[in-house]
């Protein structure tokens, strides 16, 4: 099931299955963040929803565009750069709701690593 819908006045592409960003495969209470794909600019709650409905070419954000906002809190709305994703220690420097700390596993499907 493939869907859009706008949160916090941003378009979320893919399986949102709420309206905090959770989908159908990370749905967790702290499932919380839409990413913006590097490849085609558009925000998917995860790397999945992007593969099934997404631009069909990911890419992953380089190091020296980690200072551009690519992540959306789904509980306030506040968009951070890279930088303050991955330096946030897991919780929005907005509104301090937890994201999940799994996601870091993930990272490499997102943004470039060393």
């Amino acid at each position: 099931m493939n869907s859009t819908q706008f949160i916090h006045g941003h378009q979320i592409y893919g399986t949102c299955t709420d309206s905090e960003t959770r989908c159908a495969h990370y749905h967790s209470e702290k499932d919380i963040i839409a990413i913006k794909f590097y490849c085609c600019g558009r925000y998917f709650p995860c790397v999945s929803c992007h593969d099934e409905s997404g631009c069909g070419n990911r890419q992953v954000w380089p190091v020296e565009r980690f200072s551009e906002k690519a992540i959306l809190c789904g509980k306030c709305g506040t968009e951070l750069t890279i930088h303050e994703y991955l330096g946030s220690g897991s919780r929005c420097p907005s509104c301090q709701s937890a994201f999940n700390p799994g996601c870091s596993l993930h990272k490499h499907y997102y943004f470039e690593t060393s």
